[in-house]
């Protein structure tokens, strides 16, 4: 073994060199490769923070090398390899992905780049600093050095701010009493900057409407001291107009519920809460519209109240663009204070729509697949910004696999009525404006589902639903829904099923449970909303509980029997669970992505239950969760499957997952992926069906069925169509000691819309 890690070692020592010599062979007589900059500072012992400063000055060397992976220069390879007179397709594509120009000693610029180094040390106080540079030059390659002589810093005796107009220097001296100037502080033009910006951005929530920060000036003073310190002065610019010197108020309040871009003629207004109502005719009531609105007249003109107000009057739901602009008023000017008048412009989207779409949808409890749904919509209903949507859809289910993993086929029809009102409708008397980023919707649903799966059953479920949801900032949602029924009944079961049914008790009394009545909570925070971030966070958790409500009236009809309610045994229990999902974006245009995902749920039958109803329990294995196994076919636990049981769903009512995956660009819209899958369901209580094969230990983790795949994803502006080829590396069900097992020879092909995680 130490002879071969030699051989290899050798050889790979032995590419590197080789490679590097092709490489070198490219460069043109005259010329060396620029392999980089260095920085060296000497300082005394009064500057500090030298680590930050040096990567600051590190940031402005100019220009950057050539990429080095490994000790090779790949990009620079395909590019030069690209130069031949007949590169071929596959130069041609490594260079347009990843080839790199070559950067040369003769592109370097030292003394441009001496010059903005000591500009950067003087930004931030160190002046009279040096900066020389130097190469060192071999055969082929040359990097450069810049020796930086730093300065002791200028540092700040007192702040103080200079005359200007009243009332602006009273404002200006209130905003100041929180600045980030400290005596000694160093002398900092970025921080002025933050100042300055901060100053501003307080004094238009003051009412300043014309203000700007360029209006501003530091200046320091170092004429009173000898020993580098210095006097700051914030002070107004010569010549700043007037207007900008005065708060403003709003005088006035026009809102223009139906405005149309080509047509501006408006015949009817309507005075409701201090606004005048401006439409042709009630598009929608004043009433209605009015809570949305957060600004007022006789209150100081403030832009974040205008943002509110504009995402909220566009979380409606009715409304295709939201337009507020403001007018002066000149003839109520002032020298202390000067008036708005305040236009909001509202433009509907079209009243009735119909709209066909191909989703993906995957339910821990339900159908997983592509979905065709088509909606029709009208909005503004009752004229307060109202919509219903009644939407029909088919899904279709399935896996293709080979040998043993062949996947069994559903399908899948709906129809459902959703009304939603942008408001909270409650008995109690709840104040809205205590919701300020946005008001809850309150929605109710009524729908009908007809699954039919193949060899096993049909069945037929009904739902209704009350509740809230609002979003409390630009991350976080939630959503309650006090009254969530469902009602599912069998129908058509064939022989095979009946006798899965006979054989497991525990499945048996899942389908018995007919009627769910219940509550939902749900908390989302979702960071992939910062489509530019590096890394992004998302987390869902979800609380489900039932049984306890309809508990109160239930009846018990024979001794020892669940009760009933309406003549229907409920189900009691009490479901959570948790999705955690982080993204690392990196690369160029960010287009490379590492993510991961751990999800976990948990629940417990109790009361009137023995076991969660079927429809509310776990599973796992499919294209939305451990690819590598069959829908529905992983676990639970180390189960194994016999011959009739294998047909039918394994769940449970503890689910445990992860997820990695590596994201890649190919060509175009076709992206690539390499993943890992790891998960299994568990039952708390065996089941007696399952030997107790089902139960989760501590044990748990070396019970998860594992794979590993690779992946083409078809993404069309965010429309993503998924091929996901994996085998499975870690099997449960098989015995201990023969569970690491790649088979690659038995694949799944999982075949879905949208991104698993």
């Amino acid at each position: 073994m130490k002879r071969l890690i030699k051989h290899i070692a050798t050889f790979f020592i032995i590419g590197i060199v080789l490679y590097s010599c092709s490489v070198k062979k490219y460069i043109p007589e005259g010329e060396r490769l620029y392999t980089g900059a260095s920085i060296k500072i000497e300082s005394d012992s009064t500057v500090d923070n030298l680590k930050d400063l040096k990567n600051e000055l590190e940031s402005v060397l100019r220009p950057e090398p050539n990429t080095k992976f490994l000790g090779m220069r790949p990009g620079l390879f395909y590019y030069y390899k690209n130069q031949k007179e007949n590169p071929g397709f596959l130069n041609r594509w490594l260079n347009k992905k990843n080839g790199q120009k070559p950067v040369y000693q003769s592109n370097v610029k030292p003394f441009d780049i001496e010059a903005i180094l000591k500009n950067r040390l003087e930004n931030n106080g160190y002046f009279y600093s040096t900066a020389t540079s130097s190469f060192s030059e071999q055969e082929l390659e040359a990097s450069i050095t810049y020796n930086i002589n730093v300065s002791s810093p200028y540092k700040m005796e007192s702040f103080q701010i200079d005359s200007m107009p009243s009332p602006l220097y009273e404002d200006v001296k209130n905003v100041s009493n929180n600045s980030i100037f400290l005596e000694q502080m160093r002398f900092n033009l970025s921080q002025m900057k933050t100042e300055r910006e901060s100053i501003d951005t307080q004094l238009k929530s003051k009412g300043y409407y014309n203000i700007n920060a360029d209006f501003f000036i530091f200046e320091a003073d170092t004429n009173r001291y000898s020993n580098k310190r210095f006097d700051l002065f914030l002070r107004l610019k010569e010549e700043v107009p007037k207007k900008a010197t005065i708060p403003y108020k709003i005088n006035r309040i026009n809102v223009y519920p139906s405005h149309d871009l080509q047509d501006s003629t408006f015949i009817y207004t309507e005075r409701f809460n201090n606004k005048n109502y401006i439409q042709d005719s009630v598009f929608m009531e004043p009433k209605r519209l009015d809570k949305f609105i957060t600004l007022s007249e006789g209150e100081n003109y403030n832009p974040q109240t205008s943002r509110n107000t504009a995402r909220r009057l566009s979380s409606i739901g009715a409304y295709k663009y939201v337009n507020i602009q403001y007018r002066e008023i000149d003839s109520l000017l002032t020298d202390s204070l000067g008036s708005l008048e305040a236009n909001i412009y509202l433009s509907p989207l079209t009243k009735r729509a119909l709209r066909a779409e191909l989703q993906a949808v995957t339910k821990s409890n339900n159908f997983t697949g592509p979905n065709l749904a088509l909606t029709y919509s009208n909005r503004n209903l009752f004229k307060g910004g109202e919509t219903l949507n009644i939407s029909t859809n088919i899904g279709y289910e399935t896996q293709f696999a080979s040998g043993e993993n062949a996947g069994l086929n559903s399908i899948e029809y709906g129809l459902k009525g959703e009304l939603l009102f942008p408001r909270v409708i409650s008995p109690f008397n709840l104040n809205e404006d205590f919701f300020e980023y946005s008001i809850p919707k309150t929605k109710t649903s009524l729908g009908v589902n007809f699954l039919s799966r193949s060899k096993l059953y049909t069945l037929i479920s009904g739902n209704a639903l009350f509740g809230y949801t609002w979003n409390a900032n630009n991350y976080i949602t939630y959503e309650v829904n006090p009254i969530s029924i469902n009602y599912t009944r069998l129908l058509n079961t064939t022989n095979e099923f009946e006798a899965i049914l006979d054989s497991n008790p525990f499945l048996k009394r899942s389908f018995d449970q007919q009627f769910i009545s219940g509550l939902t909570f749900s908390f989302t925070y979702n960071g992939m909303v910062d489509a530019k971030a590096d890394k992004q966070f998302f987390l869902n958790t979800t609380l489900d509980v039932a049984g306890n409500s309809v508990g109160l009236f239930a009846k018990e009809t024979d001794a020892g029997e669940p009760k009933e309610f309406i003549g229907l045994q409920y189900a009691q229990y009490a479901k959570a669970d948790v999705d955690f999902r982080f993204h690392f974006n990196f690369g160029e245009n960010k287009e490379q992505t590492v993510a991961t995902r751990l999800f976990a749920g948990y629940g417990l039958a109790y009361g009137n239950s023995e076991v969660i109803p079927y429809v509310k329990q776990y599973f796992s294995g499919g294209p939305y969760s451990v690819r590598a196994f069959r829908i529905r076919s992983l676990g639970p636990g180390t189960y194994s499957g016999d011959g009739s049981s294998s047909f039918f769903d394994q769940t449970g009512n503890i689910r445990l997952e992860g997820n990695i995956e590596y994201r890649f660009p190919i060509y175009s819209f076709f992206k690539g992926a390499v993943f890992a899958d790891a998960g299994n369901v568990w039952n708390s209580v065996p089941n007696p069906a399952f030997n107790g094969e089902d139960k989760f230990t501590s044990n748990f983790i070396n019970e998860l069925g594992m794979g590993t795949g690779i992946g083409l994803h078809i993404d069309v502006q965010g429309f993503v169509i998924r091929f996901d080829l994996a085998a499975p590396f870690h099997d449960p069900a098989l015995p201990e000691g023969e569970r690491f097992d790649f088979r690659f020879d038995k694949p799944v092909l999982n075949f879905a819309i949208g991104y698993s995680f």
